[in-house]
C-alpha cells in the first residue's frame, strides 16, 4: 500500500486508519512512505480517531514517513503515480464528503463514497474505465445514500465503461442477482 484515499470522515470508511498506522510501524515495521489524502479535516479527525482507539497514538513517531494529504474539491491532485479529483458529495460526515476520481496513466476509475443523489456523480464518473457505485437501498431512498433503481436508471448517462455497485444494504442484497449490474462482493478484485 502506497496510497489510501478517503471518501469521507465516518468510522465505516476511515476509523481502520489508527489500526493500519500501528499495525504498519509496530507488526510490519514499514519504512517506505505512506501517503493518506482524503477531505479537509482529515488530520484533525484522524488524531482524535488515534486517540479514541490507542490514547497517545497521535503523537507517535512513526518508523515511516506519513503525508496526509487534505484534497480541495473539483481541484486534481497528484499523489505519486495518481491524480486525483474529489467531486463534493451529498452525505453529512461533519467535514465535505467526496466521489473520487483516480487517474493513473490510461486509467481511471471513480467512486461515489456515500451520497444521496447529486449531478456531481456523473462528472465523476464521465469517461471512466470503472465507476463503483454505492447503492444502500433497493428502489427506497435511503438519507444521504443512493439505492439500486436511481443509479441503474442513471447507468447510461455516467458515461462509464463499467459500472459495479457497492454497498449495498439488507433490501439490495436480497436482489442482487436479480439487479441486472455487476455487485461488489467480499473477495471480490477488479482490474481496471
Amino acid at each position: 500500500i502506497q496510497t489510501v484515499l478517503i471518501s469521507h470522515l465516518h468510522g465505516d470508511h476511515f476509523g481502520g486508519l489508527p489500526f493500519l498506522l500501528l499495525d504498519a510501524h509496530f507488526v510490519a515495521r514499514r519504512r517506505a512512505p505512506l501517503t493518506v489524502a482524503g477531505p479537509p479535516g482529515l488530520r484533525r479527525r484522524l488524531a482524535q480517531a488515534q486517540e479514541v482507539f490507542f490514547p497517545g497514538s497521535a503523537a507517535l513517531e512513526l518508523g515511516f514517513p506519513l503525508e496526509l494529504v487534505e484534497l480541495p474539491a473539483r481541484a486534481p491532485t497528484a499523489l505519486g503515480a495518481l491524480s486525483v479529483t474529489p467531486f463534493e458529495v451529498d452525505h453529512p460526515s461533519g467535514a465535505p464528503a467526496f466521489a473520487l476520481r483516480v487517474e493513473a496513466g490510461d486509467r481511471t476509475l471513480a467512486y461515489s463514497g456515500d451520497t444521496a443523489w447529486t449531478e456531481a456523480l456523473l462528472d465523476a464518473a464521465r469517461g471512466t474505465d470503472l465507476f463503483v457505485c454505492e447503492a444502500y437501498g433497493l428502489d427506497r431512498p435511503v438519507p444521504h445514500h443512493l439505492d439500486a433503481r436511481t443509479v441503474l436508471a442513471r447507468r447510461d448517462a455516467f458515461g462509464c465503461k463499467r459500472l459495479v455497485l457497492t454497498h449495498l444494504g439488507e433490501a439490495a442484497l436480497a436482489q442482487a442477482d436479480a439487479l441486472g449490474a455487476e455487485v461488489a462482493r467480499d473477495g471480490l478484485v477488479l482490474e481496471v
